[in-house]
């Protein structure tokens, strides 16, 4: 496989994750551990269906304690400390300090084998991030309290889990990406025990908040991970990060398509931080080699 196939592999996790809030939204008001516990579910089992007519990927499973760690501390350490972030403080200033992962992500990357981090990514990175401070600054004012600052300390180390999570994959680049799937499976009984614990039961009630479910499951919490695996393992890891500041830039545009938001003229200027940052990062010319 190309870097430049990996890479527009990895881009399919972007699209999907940009329709998490869409999708979430439609399942009605089912509680993010009870969520993330049938979603993961059924992200699981979307590689465990694929092992019956491919039986050799069962044997992904079998990996080092060190790998199961890495995938296990990576979804599901990820999504308990940003649901606890959302619990503990306002979401607007709780999203902005996670969408560090991508910056994180840019920047970790120099520290990997054979990888040059240059100034047009971490310009890129900075113009996608600002992006983001324009569109999530759009939605209202930030309250930023001391009360707050438990949820703040969760998303903030939530950005470095996600981040650490997908470059060390790099280091562990002959892991099968099916093993993604045992990563799932574990994330969601995590996630229910955490659901038992804290959380009362709520079913969806409409066929079409179940379709949403399953879709959710299907997509953005399912197939993205596998393909973000891909990405991140044999990819260009550099891009893939600026690129994903259009996740909740693409998630706005769908919540707005779909009648739970409206347009705004921040959220044109965020689109347009965002597509400069990608630009830069990928456009700009490389330093020419010093003649003979």
């Amino acid at each position: 496989m190309t870097t430049r196939t990996a890479t527009t592999i990895g881009l399919f996790a972007i699209l999907l994750w940009s329709m998490l809030a869409v999708f979430t939204a439609a399942t009605g008001t089912i509680p993010p551990f009870q969520l993330n516990a049938m979603t993961f579910l059924v992200g699981g089992m979307v590689g465990v269906v694929s092992w019956i007519v491919r039986p050799q990927g069962l044997k992904a499973l079998r990996q080092k304690p060190v790998v199961w760690a890495l995938g296990i501390g990576g979804l599901f350490g990820y999504h308990a400390l940003y649901f606890a972030a959302l619990r503990w403080a306002p979401p607007a200033e709780s999203g902005l300090i996670n969408y560090l992962w991508p910056l994180l992500i840019v920047l970790f990357s120099s520290l990997l084998p054979g990888e040059h981090l240059k100034r047009a990514h971490i310009a890129g990175a900075l113009l996608g991030f600002a992006g983001v401070v324009v569109l999530i600054a759009g939605r209202g004012a930030f309250d930023a309290r001391a009360e707050y600052m438990p949820g703040y300390v969760c998303a903030f180390v939530a950005a470095f889990v996600w981040a650490g999570y997908s470059v060390l994959s790099r280091r562990f680049g002959q892991v099968p990406t099916d093993a993604v799937a045992g990563f799932c499976l574990m994330t969601s009984l995590l996630s229910l025990v955490c659901h038992l614990a804290f959380e009362t039961t709520v079913w969806p009630e409409t066929a079409t908040q179940w379709l949403a479910l399953l879709a959710l499951g299907l997509g953005p919490v399912g197939a993205a991970f596998y393909v973000w695996d891909i990405g991140m393992k044999r990819g260009d890891i550099r891009f893939l990060g600026v690129a994903s500041y259009a996740t909740p830039v693409l998630s706005t545009l769908l919540l707005v398509a779909a009648g739970y938001a409206e347009p705004t003229l921040t959220l044109a200027l965020s689109c347009g931080l965002i597509v400069a940052g990608a630009l830069v990062a990928t456009l700009m010319p490389k330093r020419r080699s010093a003649p003979a």
